[in-house]
């Protein structure tokens, strides 16, 4: 059993769900129906940018345990370097859609730096606790408590909203939606928010829902 592979799958389908359910609540808000059209692919294109940076993140500690060496921030510097080659893919994929966008670094950078310390010290401690245990929960629940683990999801979680609102922000929209732009930004920064907590307990609660007292 590739382990890494298992916890990359398992991270990609919280994410997806993460994004399906901030569109569907998007969705709700009336003002934000006229520019959702344009703006899902966008979120759709981002999901998969993101679930790629994951990945890349969850085999940095894949790779860290297996030579022995926890990582460092020479490894999360790497990683964000490699990340920014994931965002010049994204980029070109959005040459075709009504809307473009400007990654502003200076902007996102910390936000990005700290998700990848924190999915890669995750990753790493999953994997390490993996070894002495048996399937992909009982390695959660060797590694964190239940309260540990919602917080470390809700943490990455979040993290993701706020990158998510600074490309937002950054958004080139047709002349009649600009005026929709910040309201958008902070519209979907609380939806994925809210979302957000919501997620993380849920997640949290079905890891540890059959663990023996």
């Amino acid at each position: 059993m590739n382990r890494v592979r298992v916890l990359t799958s398992l991270n990609s389908r919280m994410l997806e769900v993460y994004s399906q359910r901030t569109t569907d609540k998007l969705r709700s808000i009336l003002p934000l129906r006229i520019a959702l059209p344009r703006l899902e692919p966008f979120l759709a294109m981002n999901l998969a940018k993101e679930v790629q940076k994951d990945a890349l993140v969850i085999r940095g500690g894949g790779a860290a345990l297996a030579s022995g060496i926890p990582p460092g921030s020479d490894t999360s510097r790497q990683l964000y370097d490699a990340t920014k080659g994931i965002d010049q893919e994204f980029l070109a994929q959005l040459g075709g859609f009504p809307v473009g966008i400007v990654i502003r670094y200076e902007e996102i950078a910390p936000i990005r730096t700290r998700r990848i310390d924190c999915l890669l010290g995750a990753a790493y401690r999953i994997l390490d606790a993996w070894r002495r245990t048996r399937g992909s929960r009982a390695a959660v629940r060797s590694a964190y408590s239940r309260i540990e683990f919602e917080r470390l999801l809700h943490r990455l979680l979040q993290l993701y909203a706020q990158e998510t609102q600074a490309l937002s922000r950054s958004l080139r929209l047709p002349a009649l939606l600009v005026p929709l732009r910040e309201r958008l930004a902070l519209s979907l920064y609380e939806t994925m928010n809210d979302t957000a907590l919501l997620l993380a307990r849920e997640v949290a609660g079905s890891v540890y829902r059959y663990q023996r007292s």
